[in-house]
Order: C-alpha cells, then sequence, then structure tokens
C-alpha cells in the first residue's frame, strides 16, 4: 500500500521533521504518487529512510555478556527485521571505544510510511528485550536518512 504524497509528508512531519519535504509535498502530483527523492540543501536528496536502535553496553567488545545478550536478541528479530521491505538493508554498528551498539535499518522511503504505521514493529520487543539485559543502558531510537553517495 503507498501513501499519498500528503500522508507520507505528514508521518515526516511527525517522525523525522528536521527532513521535512514542504516544498516537495506542495510540488509532487496528487495522492497515489510515488516519491523518488526529497530535497535538501547544498543539492542533496534522499530516498531512503533509516530507523537506528541504539544502546550502550558493558565489558569489553570481545567478551562482554551485555553484548552477547544483545547479539542474541539481533538474531531472534533479524529474519522478521528483513522482511519488512525487499529493499531494506540492515547494518549492525559496535564501537568497543564508547561501548555504543546500534542497528542500523534502511529502506526505501515508499516503504517506510506503512512500517512507521505500524510503530516500527518489531521495535517495542526489540527494545523491551534490550532494556531487560543487565549492562545495557541507554536504550534509544531516530530516525534519519541514510543514502549510499
Amino acid at each position: 500500500m503507498k501513501l499519498s504524497i500528503i500522508s507520507l509528508g505528514a508521518l515526516l512531519l511527525t517522525s523525522a521533521g528536521a527532513f521535512t519535504p514542504t516544498a516537495f509535498v506542495a510540488s509532487r502530483g496528487g495522492a497515489g504518487s510515488a516519491l523518488n527523492s526529497v530535497p535538501l540543501a547544498g543539492g542533496m536528496s534522499f530516498d531512503r529512510v533509516c530507523r537506528e536502535w541504539r544502546c550502550k553496553y558493558t565489558g569489553d567488545k570481545t567478551d562482554s555478556e551485555s553484548l552477547a545478550a544483545v547479539a542474541g536478541v539481533v538474531e531472534k528479530h533479524l529474519s522478521t527485521i528483513k522482511g519488512l521491505s525487499s529493499g531494506v538493508t540492515v547494518n549492525r554498528l559496535v564501537c568497543g571505544q564508547c561501548l555504543d551498539f546500534k542497528l542500523q535499518i534502511t529502506m526505501p522511503l515508499d516503504d517506510y510510511g506503512p512500517w512507521s504505521e505500524n510503530d516500527h514493529s518489531p521495535e517495542a520487543d526489540f527494545l523491551a528485550a534490550l532494556k531487560g539485559i543487565d549492562g545495557v543502558s541507554q536504550v534509544e531510537t531516530q530516525t534519519i536518512t541514510n543514502m549510499i553517495i
């Protein structure tokens, strides 16, 4: 199901306000139009949106019990996440110095709207599992653009 341009614009206003395509929404066709890209300053644009799930873990990256438990949560949800969109990419980032763990789920703009309307499922379960791990803190999310250039 494709969102109308107006619906998608409203969605971006509430979920990714820094990237609101106000002029883009007004200049595009009517309901049902597929989005190609949304312009940004400096000649940039985006047609892929990323939802990042992140937290801090404790211990050394090579033997951290909390990081190992986080990996188990990822493994449990990975097939569901990869099934969200035929264009989805999933990136895992681990920093051994600042103890960051991040999972970035990026998909085409047209697929992001329906996922957002579904509360980014399985996000709630994933985050709840992270919050239940001893040694995990600062469980957060962020919606950003993510373009290969």
